[in-house]
């Protein structure tokens, strides 16, 4: 059914062989990158293998049924292979979402980055709500919450906030939030009643392991200061703020800030995340890019400039542009009731990547 999967079978007991090998076993550095591929196939594979066996028994079980004159024998038989179909359906569906899952992308977390787009104040207050919806979404799945570095906006909300997620299935459920999200509503400000648009963008970034992205240290730029905002007189004392850049001039270019913490050493561990991150989207994103006409598979590009959402709170109503989706029940999703939209959002992607492999 998958022969994908065949090879990725004789791979993985080939690596079971390997472990148990003297030359192998003794050597610490060997058997750490033997084990390493074997626990990642084993993922894949030891589900297989549980469909393969219920597969094999279900046939078993069908045959007796066809054979069975008895009408007790028969019924019990009848059972088995009800039972048996539900777990291999079961099973089914758990290799083909393992299979959808691209190398390398069973990320346990990541950093959000949201900010306020056009519309002044009500941008960066929609950009609160957001970050609001988000972390109430993450508690209901027992995710941890990490603010990395956060701008205010003068009348409250953000200028732009990143903050970290980890978790199971914090990728595999918010990977589809990259991109612009339009808010129309009237302003506490608004004295006529006029709806008002404004925007936000949001960047879902993998956190990278140092196998997946590895940053040369010439190419980065370091830049102390002193931190702006709010804290008192210790950021008009301190130079704890730091820039990052990476690759400054070139097309390459990416450059980081953090400022959030009082300690310079922490704010630099907070922007090297964000800028390892960033570095390893935009190869996602060029890969992304590259393969987009062979595989009709992801949701958009997760490019900030897609605009992916509107949120009309006048008629309660939250639109997704990209899978025409409608919900007339925005007050629970702002709240961070997200489960609808993001299993909506999961089938649909998932159907197209089943498509791709057929």
């Amino acid at each position: 059914m998958w022969p994908s999967l065949d090879k990725k079978l004789v791979r993985y007991r080939e690596l079971e062989a390997l472990m148990v090998e003297p030359e192998v076993a003794t050597n610490a550095a060997r058997y750490a990158t033997v084990a390493k591929e074997h626990a990642s196939l084993a993922k894949l594979v030891k589900p297989y293998m549980e469909y393969e066996e219920v597969s094999k028994n279900l046939a078993q079980a069908e045959q007796m049924l066809a054979a069975e004159t008895d009408p007790e024998m028969r019924a019990y038989a009848g059972e088995e292979v009800a039972s048996l179909r539900a777990a291999q359906e079961k099973l089914k569906n758990k290799v083909e979402d393992k299979l959808l899952v691209d190398d390398g992308e069973d990320y346990g977390s990541l950093i959000v980055e949201v900010r306020a787009g056009t519309g002044g104040d009500e941008a960066a207050l929609f950009a609160g709500d957001l970050f609001e919806m988000y972390t109430r979404y993450a508690r209901t799945q027992g995710w941890q919450i990490e603010e990395i570095d956060v701008s205010p906006g003068e009348a409250g909300g953000f200028k732009e906030i990143v903050f970290g997620l980890r978790g199971d299935g914090v990728y595999q459920q918010l990977q589809y939030e990259s991109g612009g999200h339009r808010v129309q509503r009237v302003p506490e400000t608004e004295t006529q009643g006029r709806i008002h648009t404004s925007a936000a963008t949001v960047a879902i970034l993998p956190e990278p392991d140092d196998v997946q992205v590895d940053l040369n240290p010439e190419d980065i730029e370091v830049e102390t200061m002193r931190a702006g905002g709010a804290g008192g007189q210790h950021v008009n004392k301190t130079e704890s703020a730091v820039r990052l850049w990476y690759k400054r001039g070139t097309p390459e270019e990416v450059e980081v800030k953090c400022q959030d913490e009082r300690s310079q050493r922490k704010n630099r561990e907070s922007a090297m995340r964000v800028l390892r991150s960033r570095v390893f989207e935009n190869q996602r994103l060029k890969l992304h890019k590259e393969r987009a006409d062979a595989r009709k598979s992801q949701i958009g590009t997760g490019d900030r400039s897609d605009r992916i959402r509107t949120y009309n709170f006048p008629q309660n109503r939250l639109t997704d542009h990209r899978i025409g989706l409608t919900l007339h029940k925005l007050d629970a999703i702002i709240m961070g009731d997200l489960t609808e939209v993001i299993q909506t959002l999961v089938a649909v992607d998932r159907k197209k990547r089943l498509d791709g492999l057929t």
